[in-house]
């Protein structure tokens, strides 16, 4: 095989080569491994705010394990699924938003530290969770506590 030869095959294979790679690109097609990134307690909570501000009854549920499951459960059989959905959107709908704080983990079981944002006033409020074989899930929480603001949420700046 001569140079000219060895020259055009080599300039095919990177045409296809790149031809590929655009197309590859363009379809979404991915070459790496993926990892599977494990939940953290932080998600299963803002699983549960988006589930309450959705109105997703079942997803809410879904976000808590143990007694605490239980008893949501009983209070959706008391009144019914529209009446709990409702309540779940108009508690969310003055929420301006949510902090929630690096938890403390230990083994099976985290607490963390959950800020709610409102126009006038800022409620924190300690989160307990388990870990199970589904994830992290909320087992109880602490009454929320208002917390003093220096400066008020919409308040402009000068």
């Amino acid at each position: 095989m001569n140079k000219q030869r060895i020259a055009q095959i080599l300039t095919v294979l990177i045409l296809a080569a790149v031809l590929g790679g655009t197309l590859a690109k363009k379809n979404g097609w991915t070459f790496r491994t993926t990892r599977v990134v494990e939940a953290t307690p932080e998600d299963a909570i803002y699983a549960m705010l988006d589930a309450a501000r959705k109105g997703d009854v079942q997803k809410y549920l879904a976000a808590y394990s143990g007694p605490m499951q239980a008893s949501l459960r009983q209070s959706i059989t008391e009144s019914s699924d529209s009446a709990f959905r409702q309540y779940l959107q108009d508690t969310n709908a003055t929420l301006k938003g949510v902090a929630v704080m690096a938890p403390e983990i230990n083994d099976r079981e985290a607490k963390a530290r959950v800020e709610y944002v409102y126009q006038d006033r800022n409620e924190a409020q300690n989160m307990y969770l388990e870990k199970t074989a589904t994830g992290w899930k909320i087992t109880r929480v602490e009454t929320a506590q208002r917390v003093k603001t220096l400066v008020p949420y919409g308040t402009p700046v000068k």
